[in-house]
């Protein structure tokens, strides 16, 4: 009978250098079913943004909706190929757009549900990708990213489906390269980075991903190393610059992000920077006050507090630094992806919004996780330490505490008009609120004195806003055209290459008696400015027609209208008329009157002409 050795209890393999004892499974991560989470969090998601889904288009939402123009093949073309099809050249997200408009239409709940979709799906990435890092709380952090009402604006908004599209494709990237980089298969490596360029292609503050990984691979080793870490990054590097610089300049060239309003120094950059990330970090662990618009601060470098919020910041830093040193990671690793994260809006680059607010919501729709996290696995090792049903009760409440949140403000997106008041209530000196509120009201019926007082609310606290003196011009065009023709020298004062505003000065002056020099003058400003207008030029050619000595310069000013726009009716018919008046033209002037009867043939006026012109 062979001896039996004794067993002895399996000692543990010794630790590889850089291996942490959290890399390890948790309890957490062994029992709860993926599918019952996820089913959670997509059930919680829809619940919780139920106010919003029938909700109205809201401001730039049409020009995210495809436009007929765009909704053709061609059009999908274009989005890809024209650089101006689009409001923002992200052809992968109005691609996105493009096919749901072939789904359902204008039906704004559509869009609404496909965002509230791709933002549950992306909180179910945070929790795989925080199961692949072994990390306790990945599904209460999926959670609370799902009902966090910070990201209300993100997805609430139909136009930020660019945050939720691109945060799946970020998130997909990452937990692809995760894996990559566990067992080093090309194959990954390149569907990560082919992930990574779709984000990209849908908002390139996404291109802050590269950086990110960094961050978490030094959190999990203690190291960089050269090239297993860095060097198969360094593309993406490379890649997320190149599309940032482009995104750059497109918002200066395309989208207006220059100016006076942009003239900011490096050091008062640096100052909005330091209170950007306070500001973040405070909606974060307190949501309250939430808005469509925040106030836009008054930076000054000669203010000694507002050096407390950069100082802070720094002071945070070197702290976790030295707790980094003693073998501590996890605080600057939050606080190296907070910030990274953060980056491209944090003041250091012109993005449009600066123009009214140095923050928003959906600014740090990523960003927040690096505060989710941590605060989720803080949570649920808290509560693993109690037995029995008492341990639900704090994740529980805090997920319902946000539900409740996040439905209340959803409840702000319903439609511009609440949408407007409620930033108003929130931020009175909001005067794009006040502005955008006047457009809303200046198409409904009878509420036009309505308006009217929420634009000159907003020149008061703005008195060089030329779209409100823009506007309300428009709306005391008809009534009181002195009034509107001063508005429209405001807006022109503020703005001097506003065409439109010159065009409807001279509009307003054409009907006073004597300006008609002054209306001739201001048309011609206009097309300086916007010469392919083709309404410019047909109104430039009825007021200098009114001369017979302006009739041949009117005659050019038709024809350049009909070269822009070849069946512009008008256009036809008041050129046939005035050829008519010039001995020689009579067949000229017949061509011009057939080619209105082709485009209305039941113009009886057009076919007189004809028959008189003929005789």
């Amino acid at each position: 009978m062979g001896r039996t050795r004794s067993r002895k209890s399996a000692k543990p393999a010794p630790r590889q250098a850089g291996e942490l004892a959290h890399d390890r499974p948790l309890p957490d991560a062994r029992h709860t079913p993926e599918l019952w989470i996820f089913g959670l969090i997509f059930c919680a998601s829809v619940a919780a943004y139920w106010p919003a889904l029938d909700g109205t288009p809201l401001w730039d939402d049409s020009a995210h909706i495809t436009p007929p123009d765009l909704q053709s093949l061609d059009g999908l073309r274009r989005i890809w190929l024209d650089r101006v099809a689009t409001q923002q050249y992200y052809p992968l997200l109005h691609t996105a757009f493009w096919i749901e408009h072939r789904l359902w239409g204008d039906a704004v709940a559509g869009y609404h549900l496909t965002n509230i979709l791709l933002h549950a799906l992306a909180a179910c990435l945070v929790v795989v990708i925080l199961r692949t890092l072994h990390r306790p709380g990945a599904p209460l952090a999926g959670v609370l990213f799902a009902l966090h009402p910070v990201c209300v604006e993100a997805v609430a908004w139909i136009s930020e489906q660019k945050s939720t599209l691109s945060a799946v494709f970020y998130l997909s990237s990452a937990l692809i390269y995760l894996r990559f980089d566990q067992d080093r298969r090309r194959r990954l490596y390149f569907l990560a980075l082919t992930l990574f360029i779709l984000a990209l292609l849908s908002k390139t503050v996404t291109a802050t991903l590269p950086a990110a990984l960094l961050i978490v691979l030094w959190w999990r080793k203690g190291r960089l190393h050269w090239k297993r870490d860095v060097l198969p990054l360094a593309p993406w590097i490379l890649v997320g610059a190149a599309a940032g610089f482009f995104t750059a300049w497109v918002e200066r060239t395309d989208i207006g992000a220059h100016g006076a309003d942009f003239n900011l120094s490096l050091l008062e950059r640096s100052l909005i920077a330091g209170r950007a990330l306070w500001f973040y970090l405070g909606k974060l662990l307190w949501p309250a006050n939430l808005t469509f618009i925040y106030p836009r601060w008054d930076i000054n470098a000669g203010a000694a507090w507002q050096y407390l919020f950069p100082a802070g910041f720094l002071a945070v830093l070197v702290a976790f630094a030295l707790l980094a040193r003693r073998g501590t990671r996890g605080p600057l690793t939050a606080l190296l992806y907070f910030s990274l994260t953060l980056f491209p809006v944090l003041g250091f680059l012109n993005v449009y919004p600066f123009v009214y607010s140095f923050v928003a919501d959906h600014f740090q729709y990523l960003a927040g996780l690096a505060v989710i996290v941590p605060a989720a696995a803080a949570v649920t090792l808290l509560t693993n330490r109690i037995q029995g049903a008492p341990r639900a009760i704090l994740p529980v409440s805090l997920s319902l505490i946000l539900a409740v949140l996040t439905w209340r403000q959803s409840g702000m997106y319903r439609d511009p008009e609440t949408l407007y008041r409620e930033t108003i209530l929130r931020n009175p000196s909001c005067w794009m609120a006040h502005n955008n509120l006047g457009n809303e009201l200046a198409h409904l019926p009878g509420r036009s004195q309505e308006a009217i007082e929420e634009y000159e609310a907003a020149v008061r606290i703005k008195p060089d806003y030329a779209e409100a003196h823009y506007n309300l011009g428009n709306v005391l065009a008809h009534d009181d055209p002195q009034a509107a023709g001063s508005h429209y020298q405001a807006a022109i004062r503020a703005k001097p290459d506003f065409a439109e505003a010159h065009a409807n000065l001279a509009t307003v002056l054409a009907r006073l008696p004597g300006r008609l020099p002054d209306a001739i003058a201001e048309y011609k400003a206009a097309i300086r400015f916007q010469p392919a207008d083709a309404a410019t030029h047909f109104n430039l050619a009825n007021a200098l027609s009114q001369n017979p000595d302006g009739l041949p310069e009117a005659i050019a000013e038709y024809r350049k209208a009909l070269e822009l726009n070849p069946e512009f009716l008008e256009a036809h018919y008041n050129l046939g008329l005035a050829l008519a008046k010039i001995p020689g033209h009579s067949q000229e002037a017949i061509t011009q009157l057939e080619a209105v009867l082709r485009l209305r043939p039941d113009l009886d006026s057009a076919r007189q002409l004809i028959q008189q012109l003929r005789q």
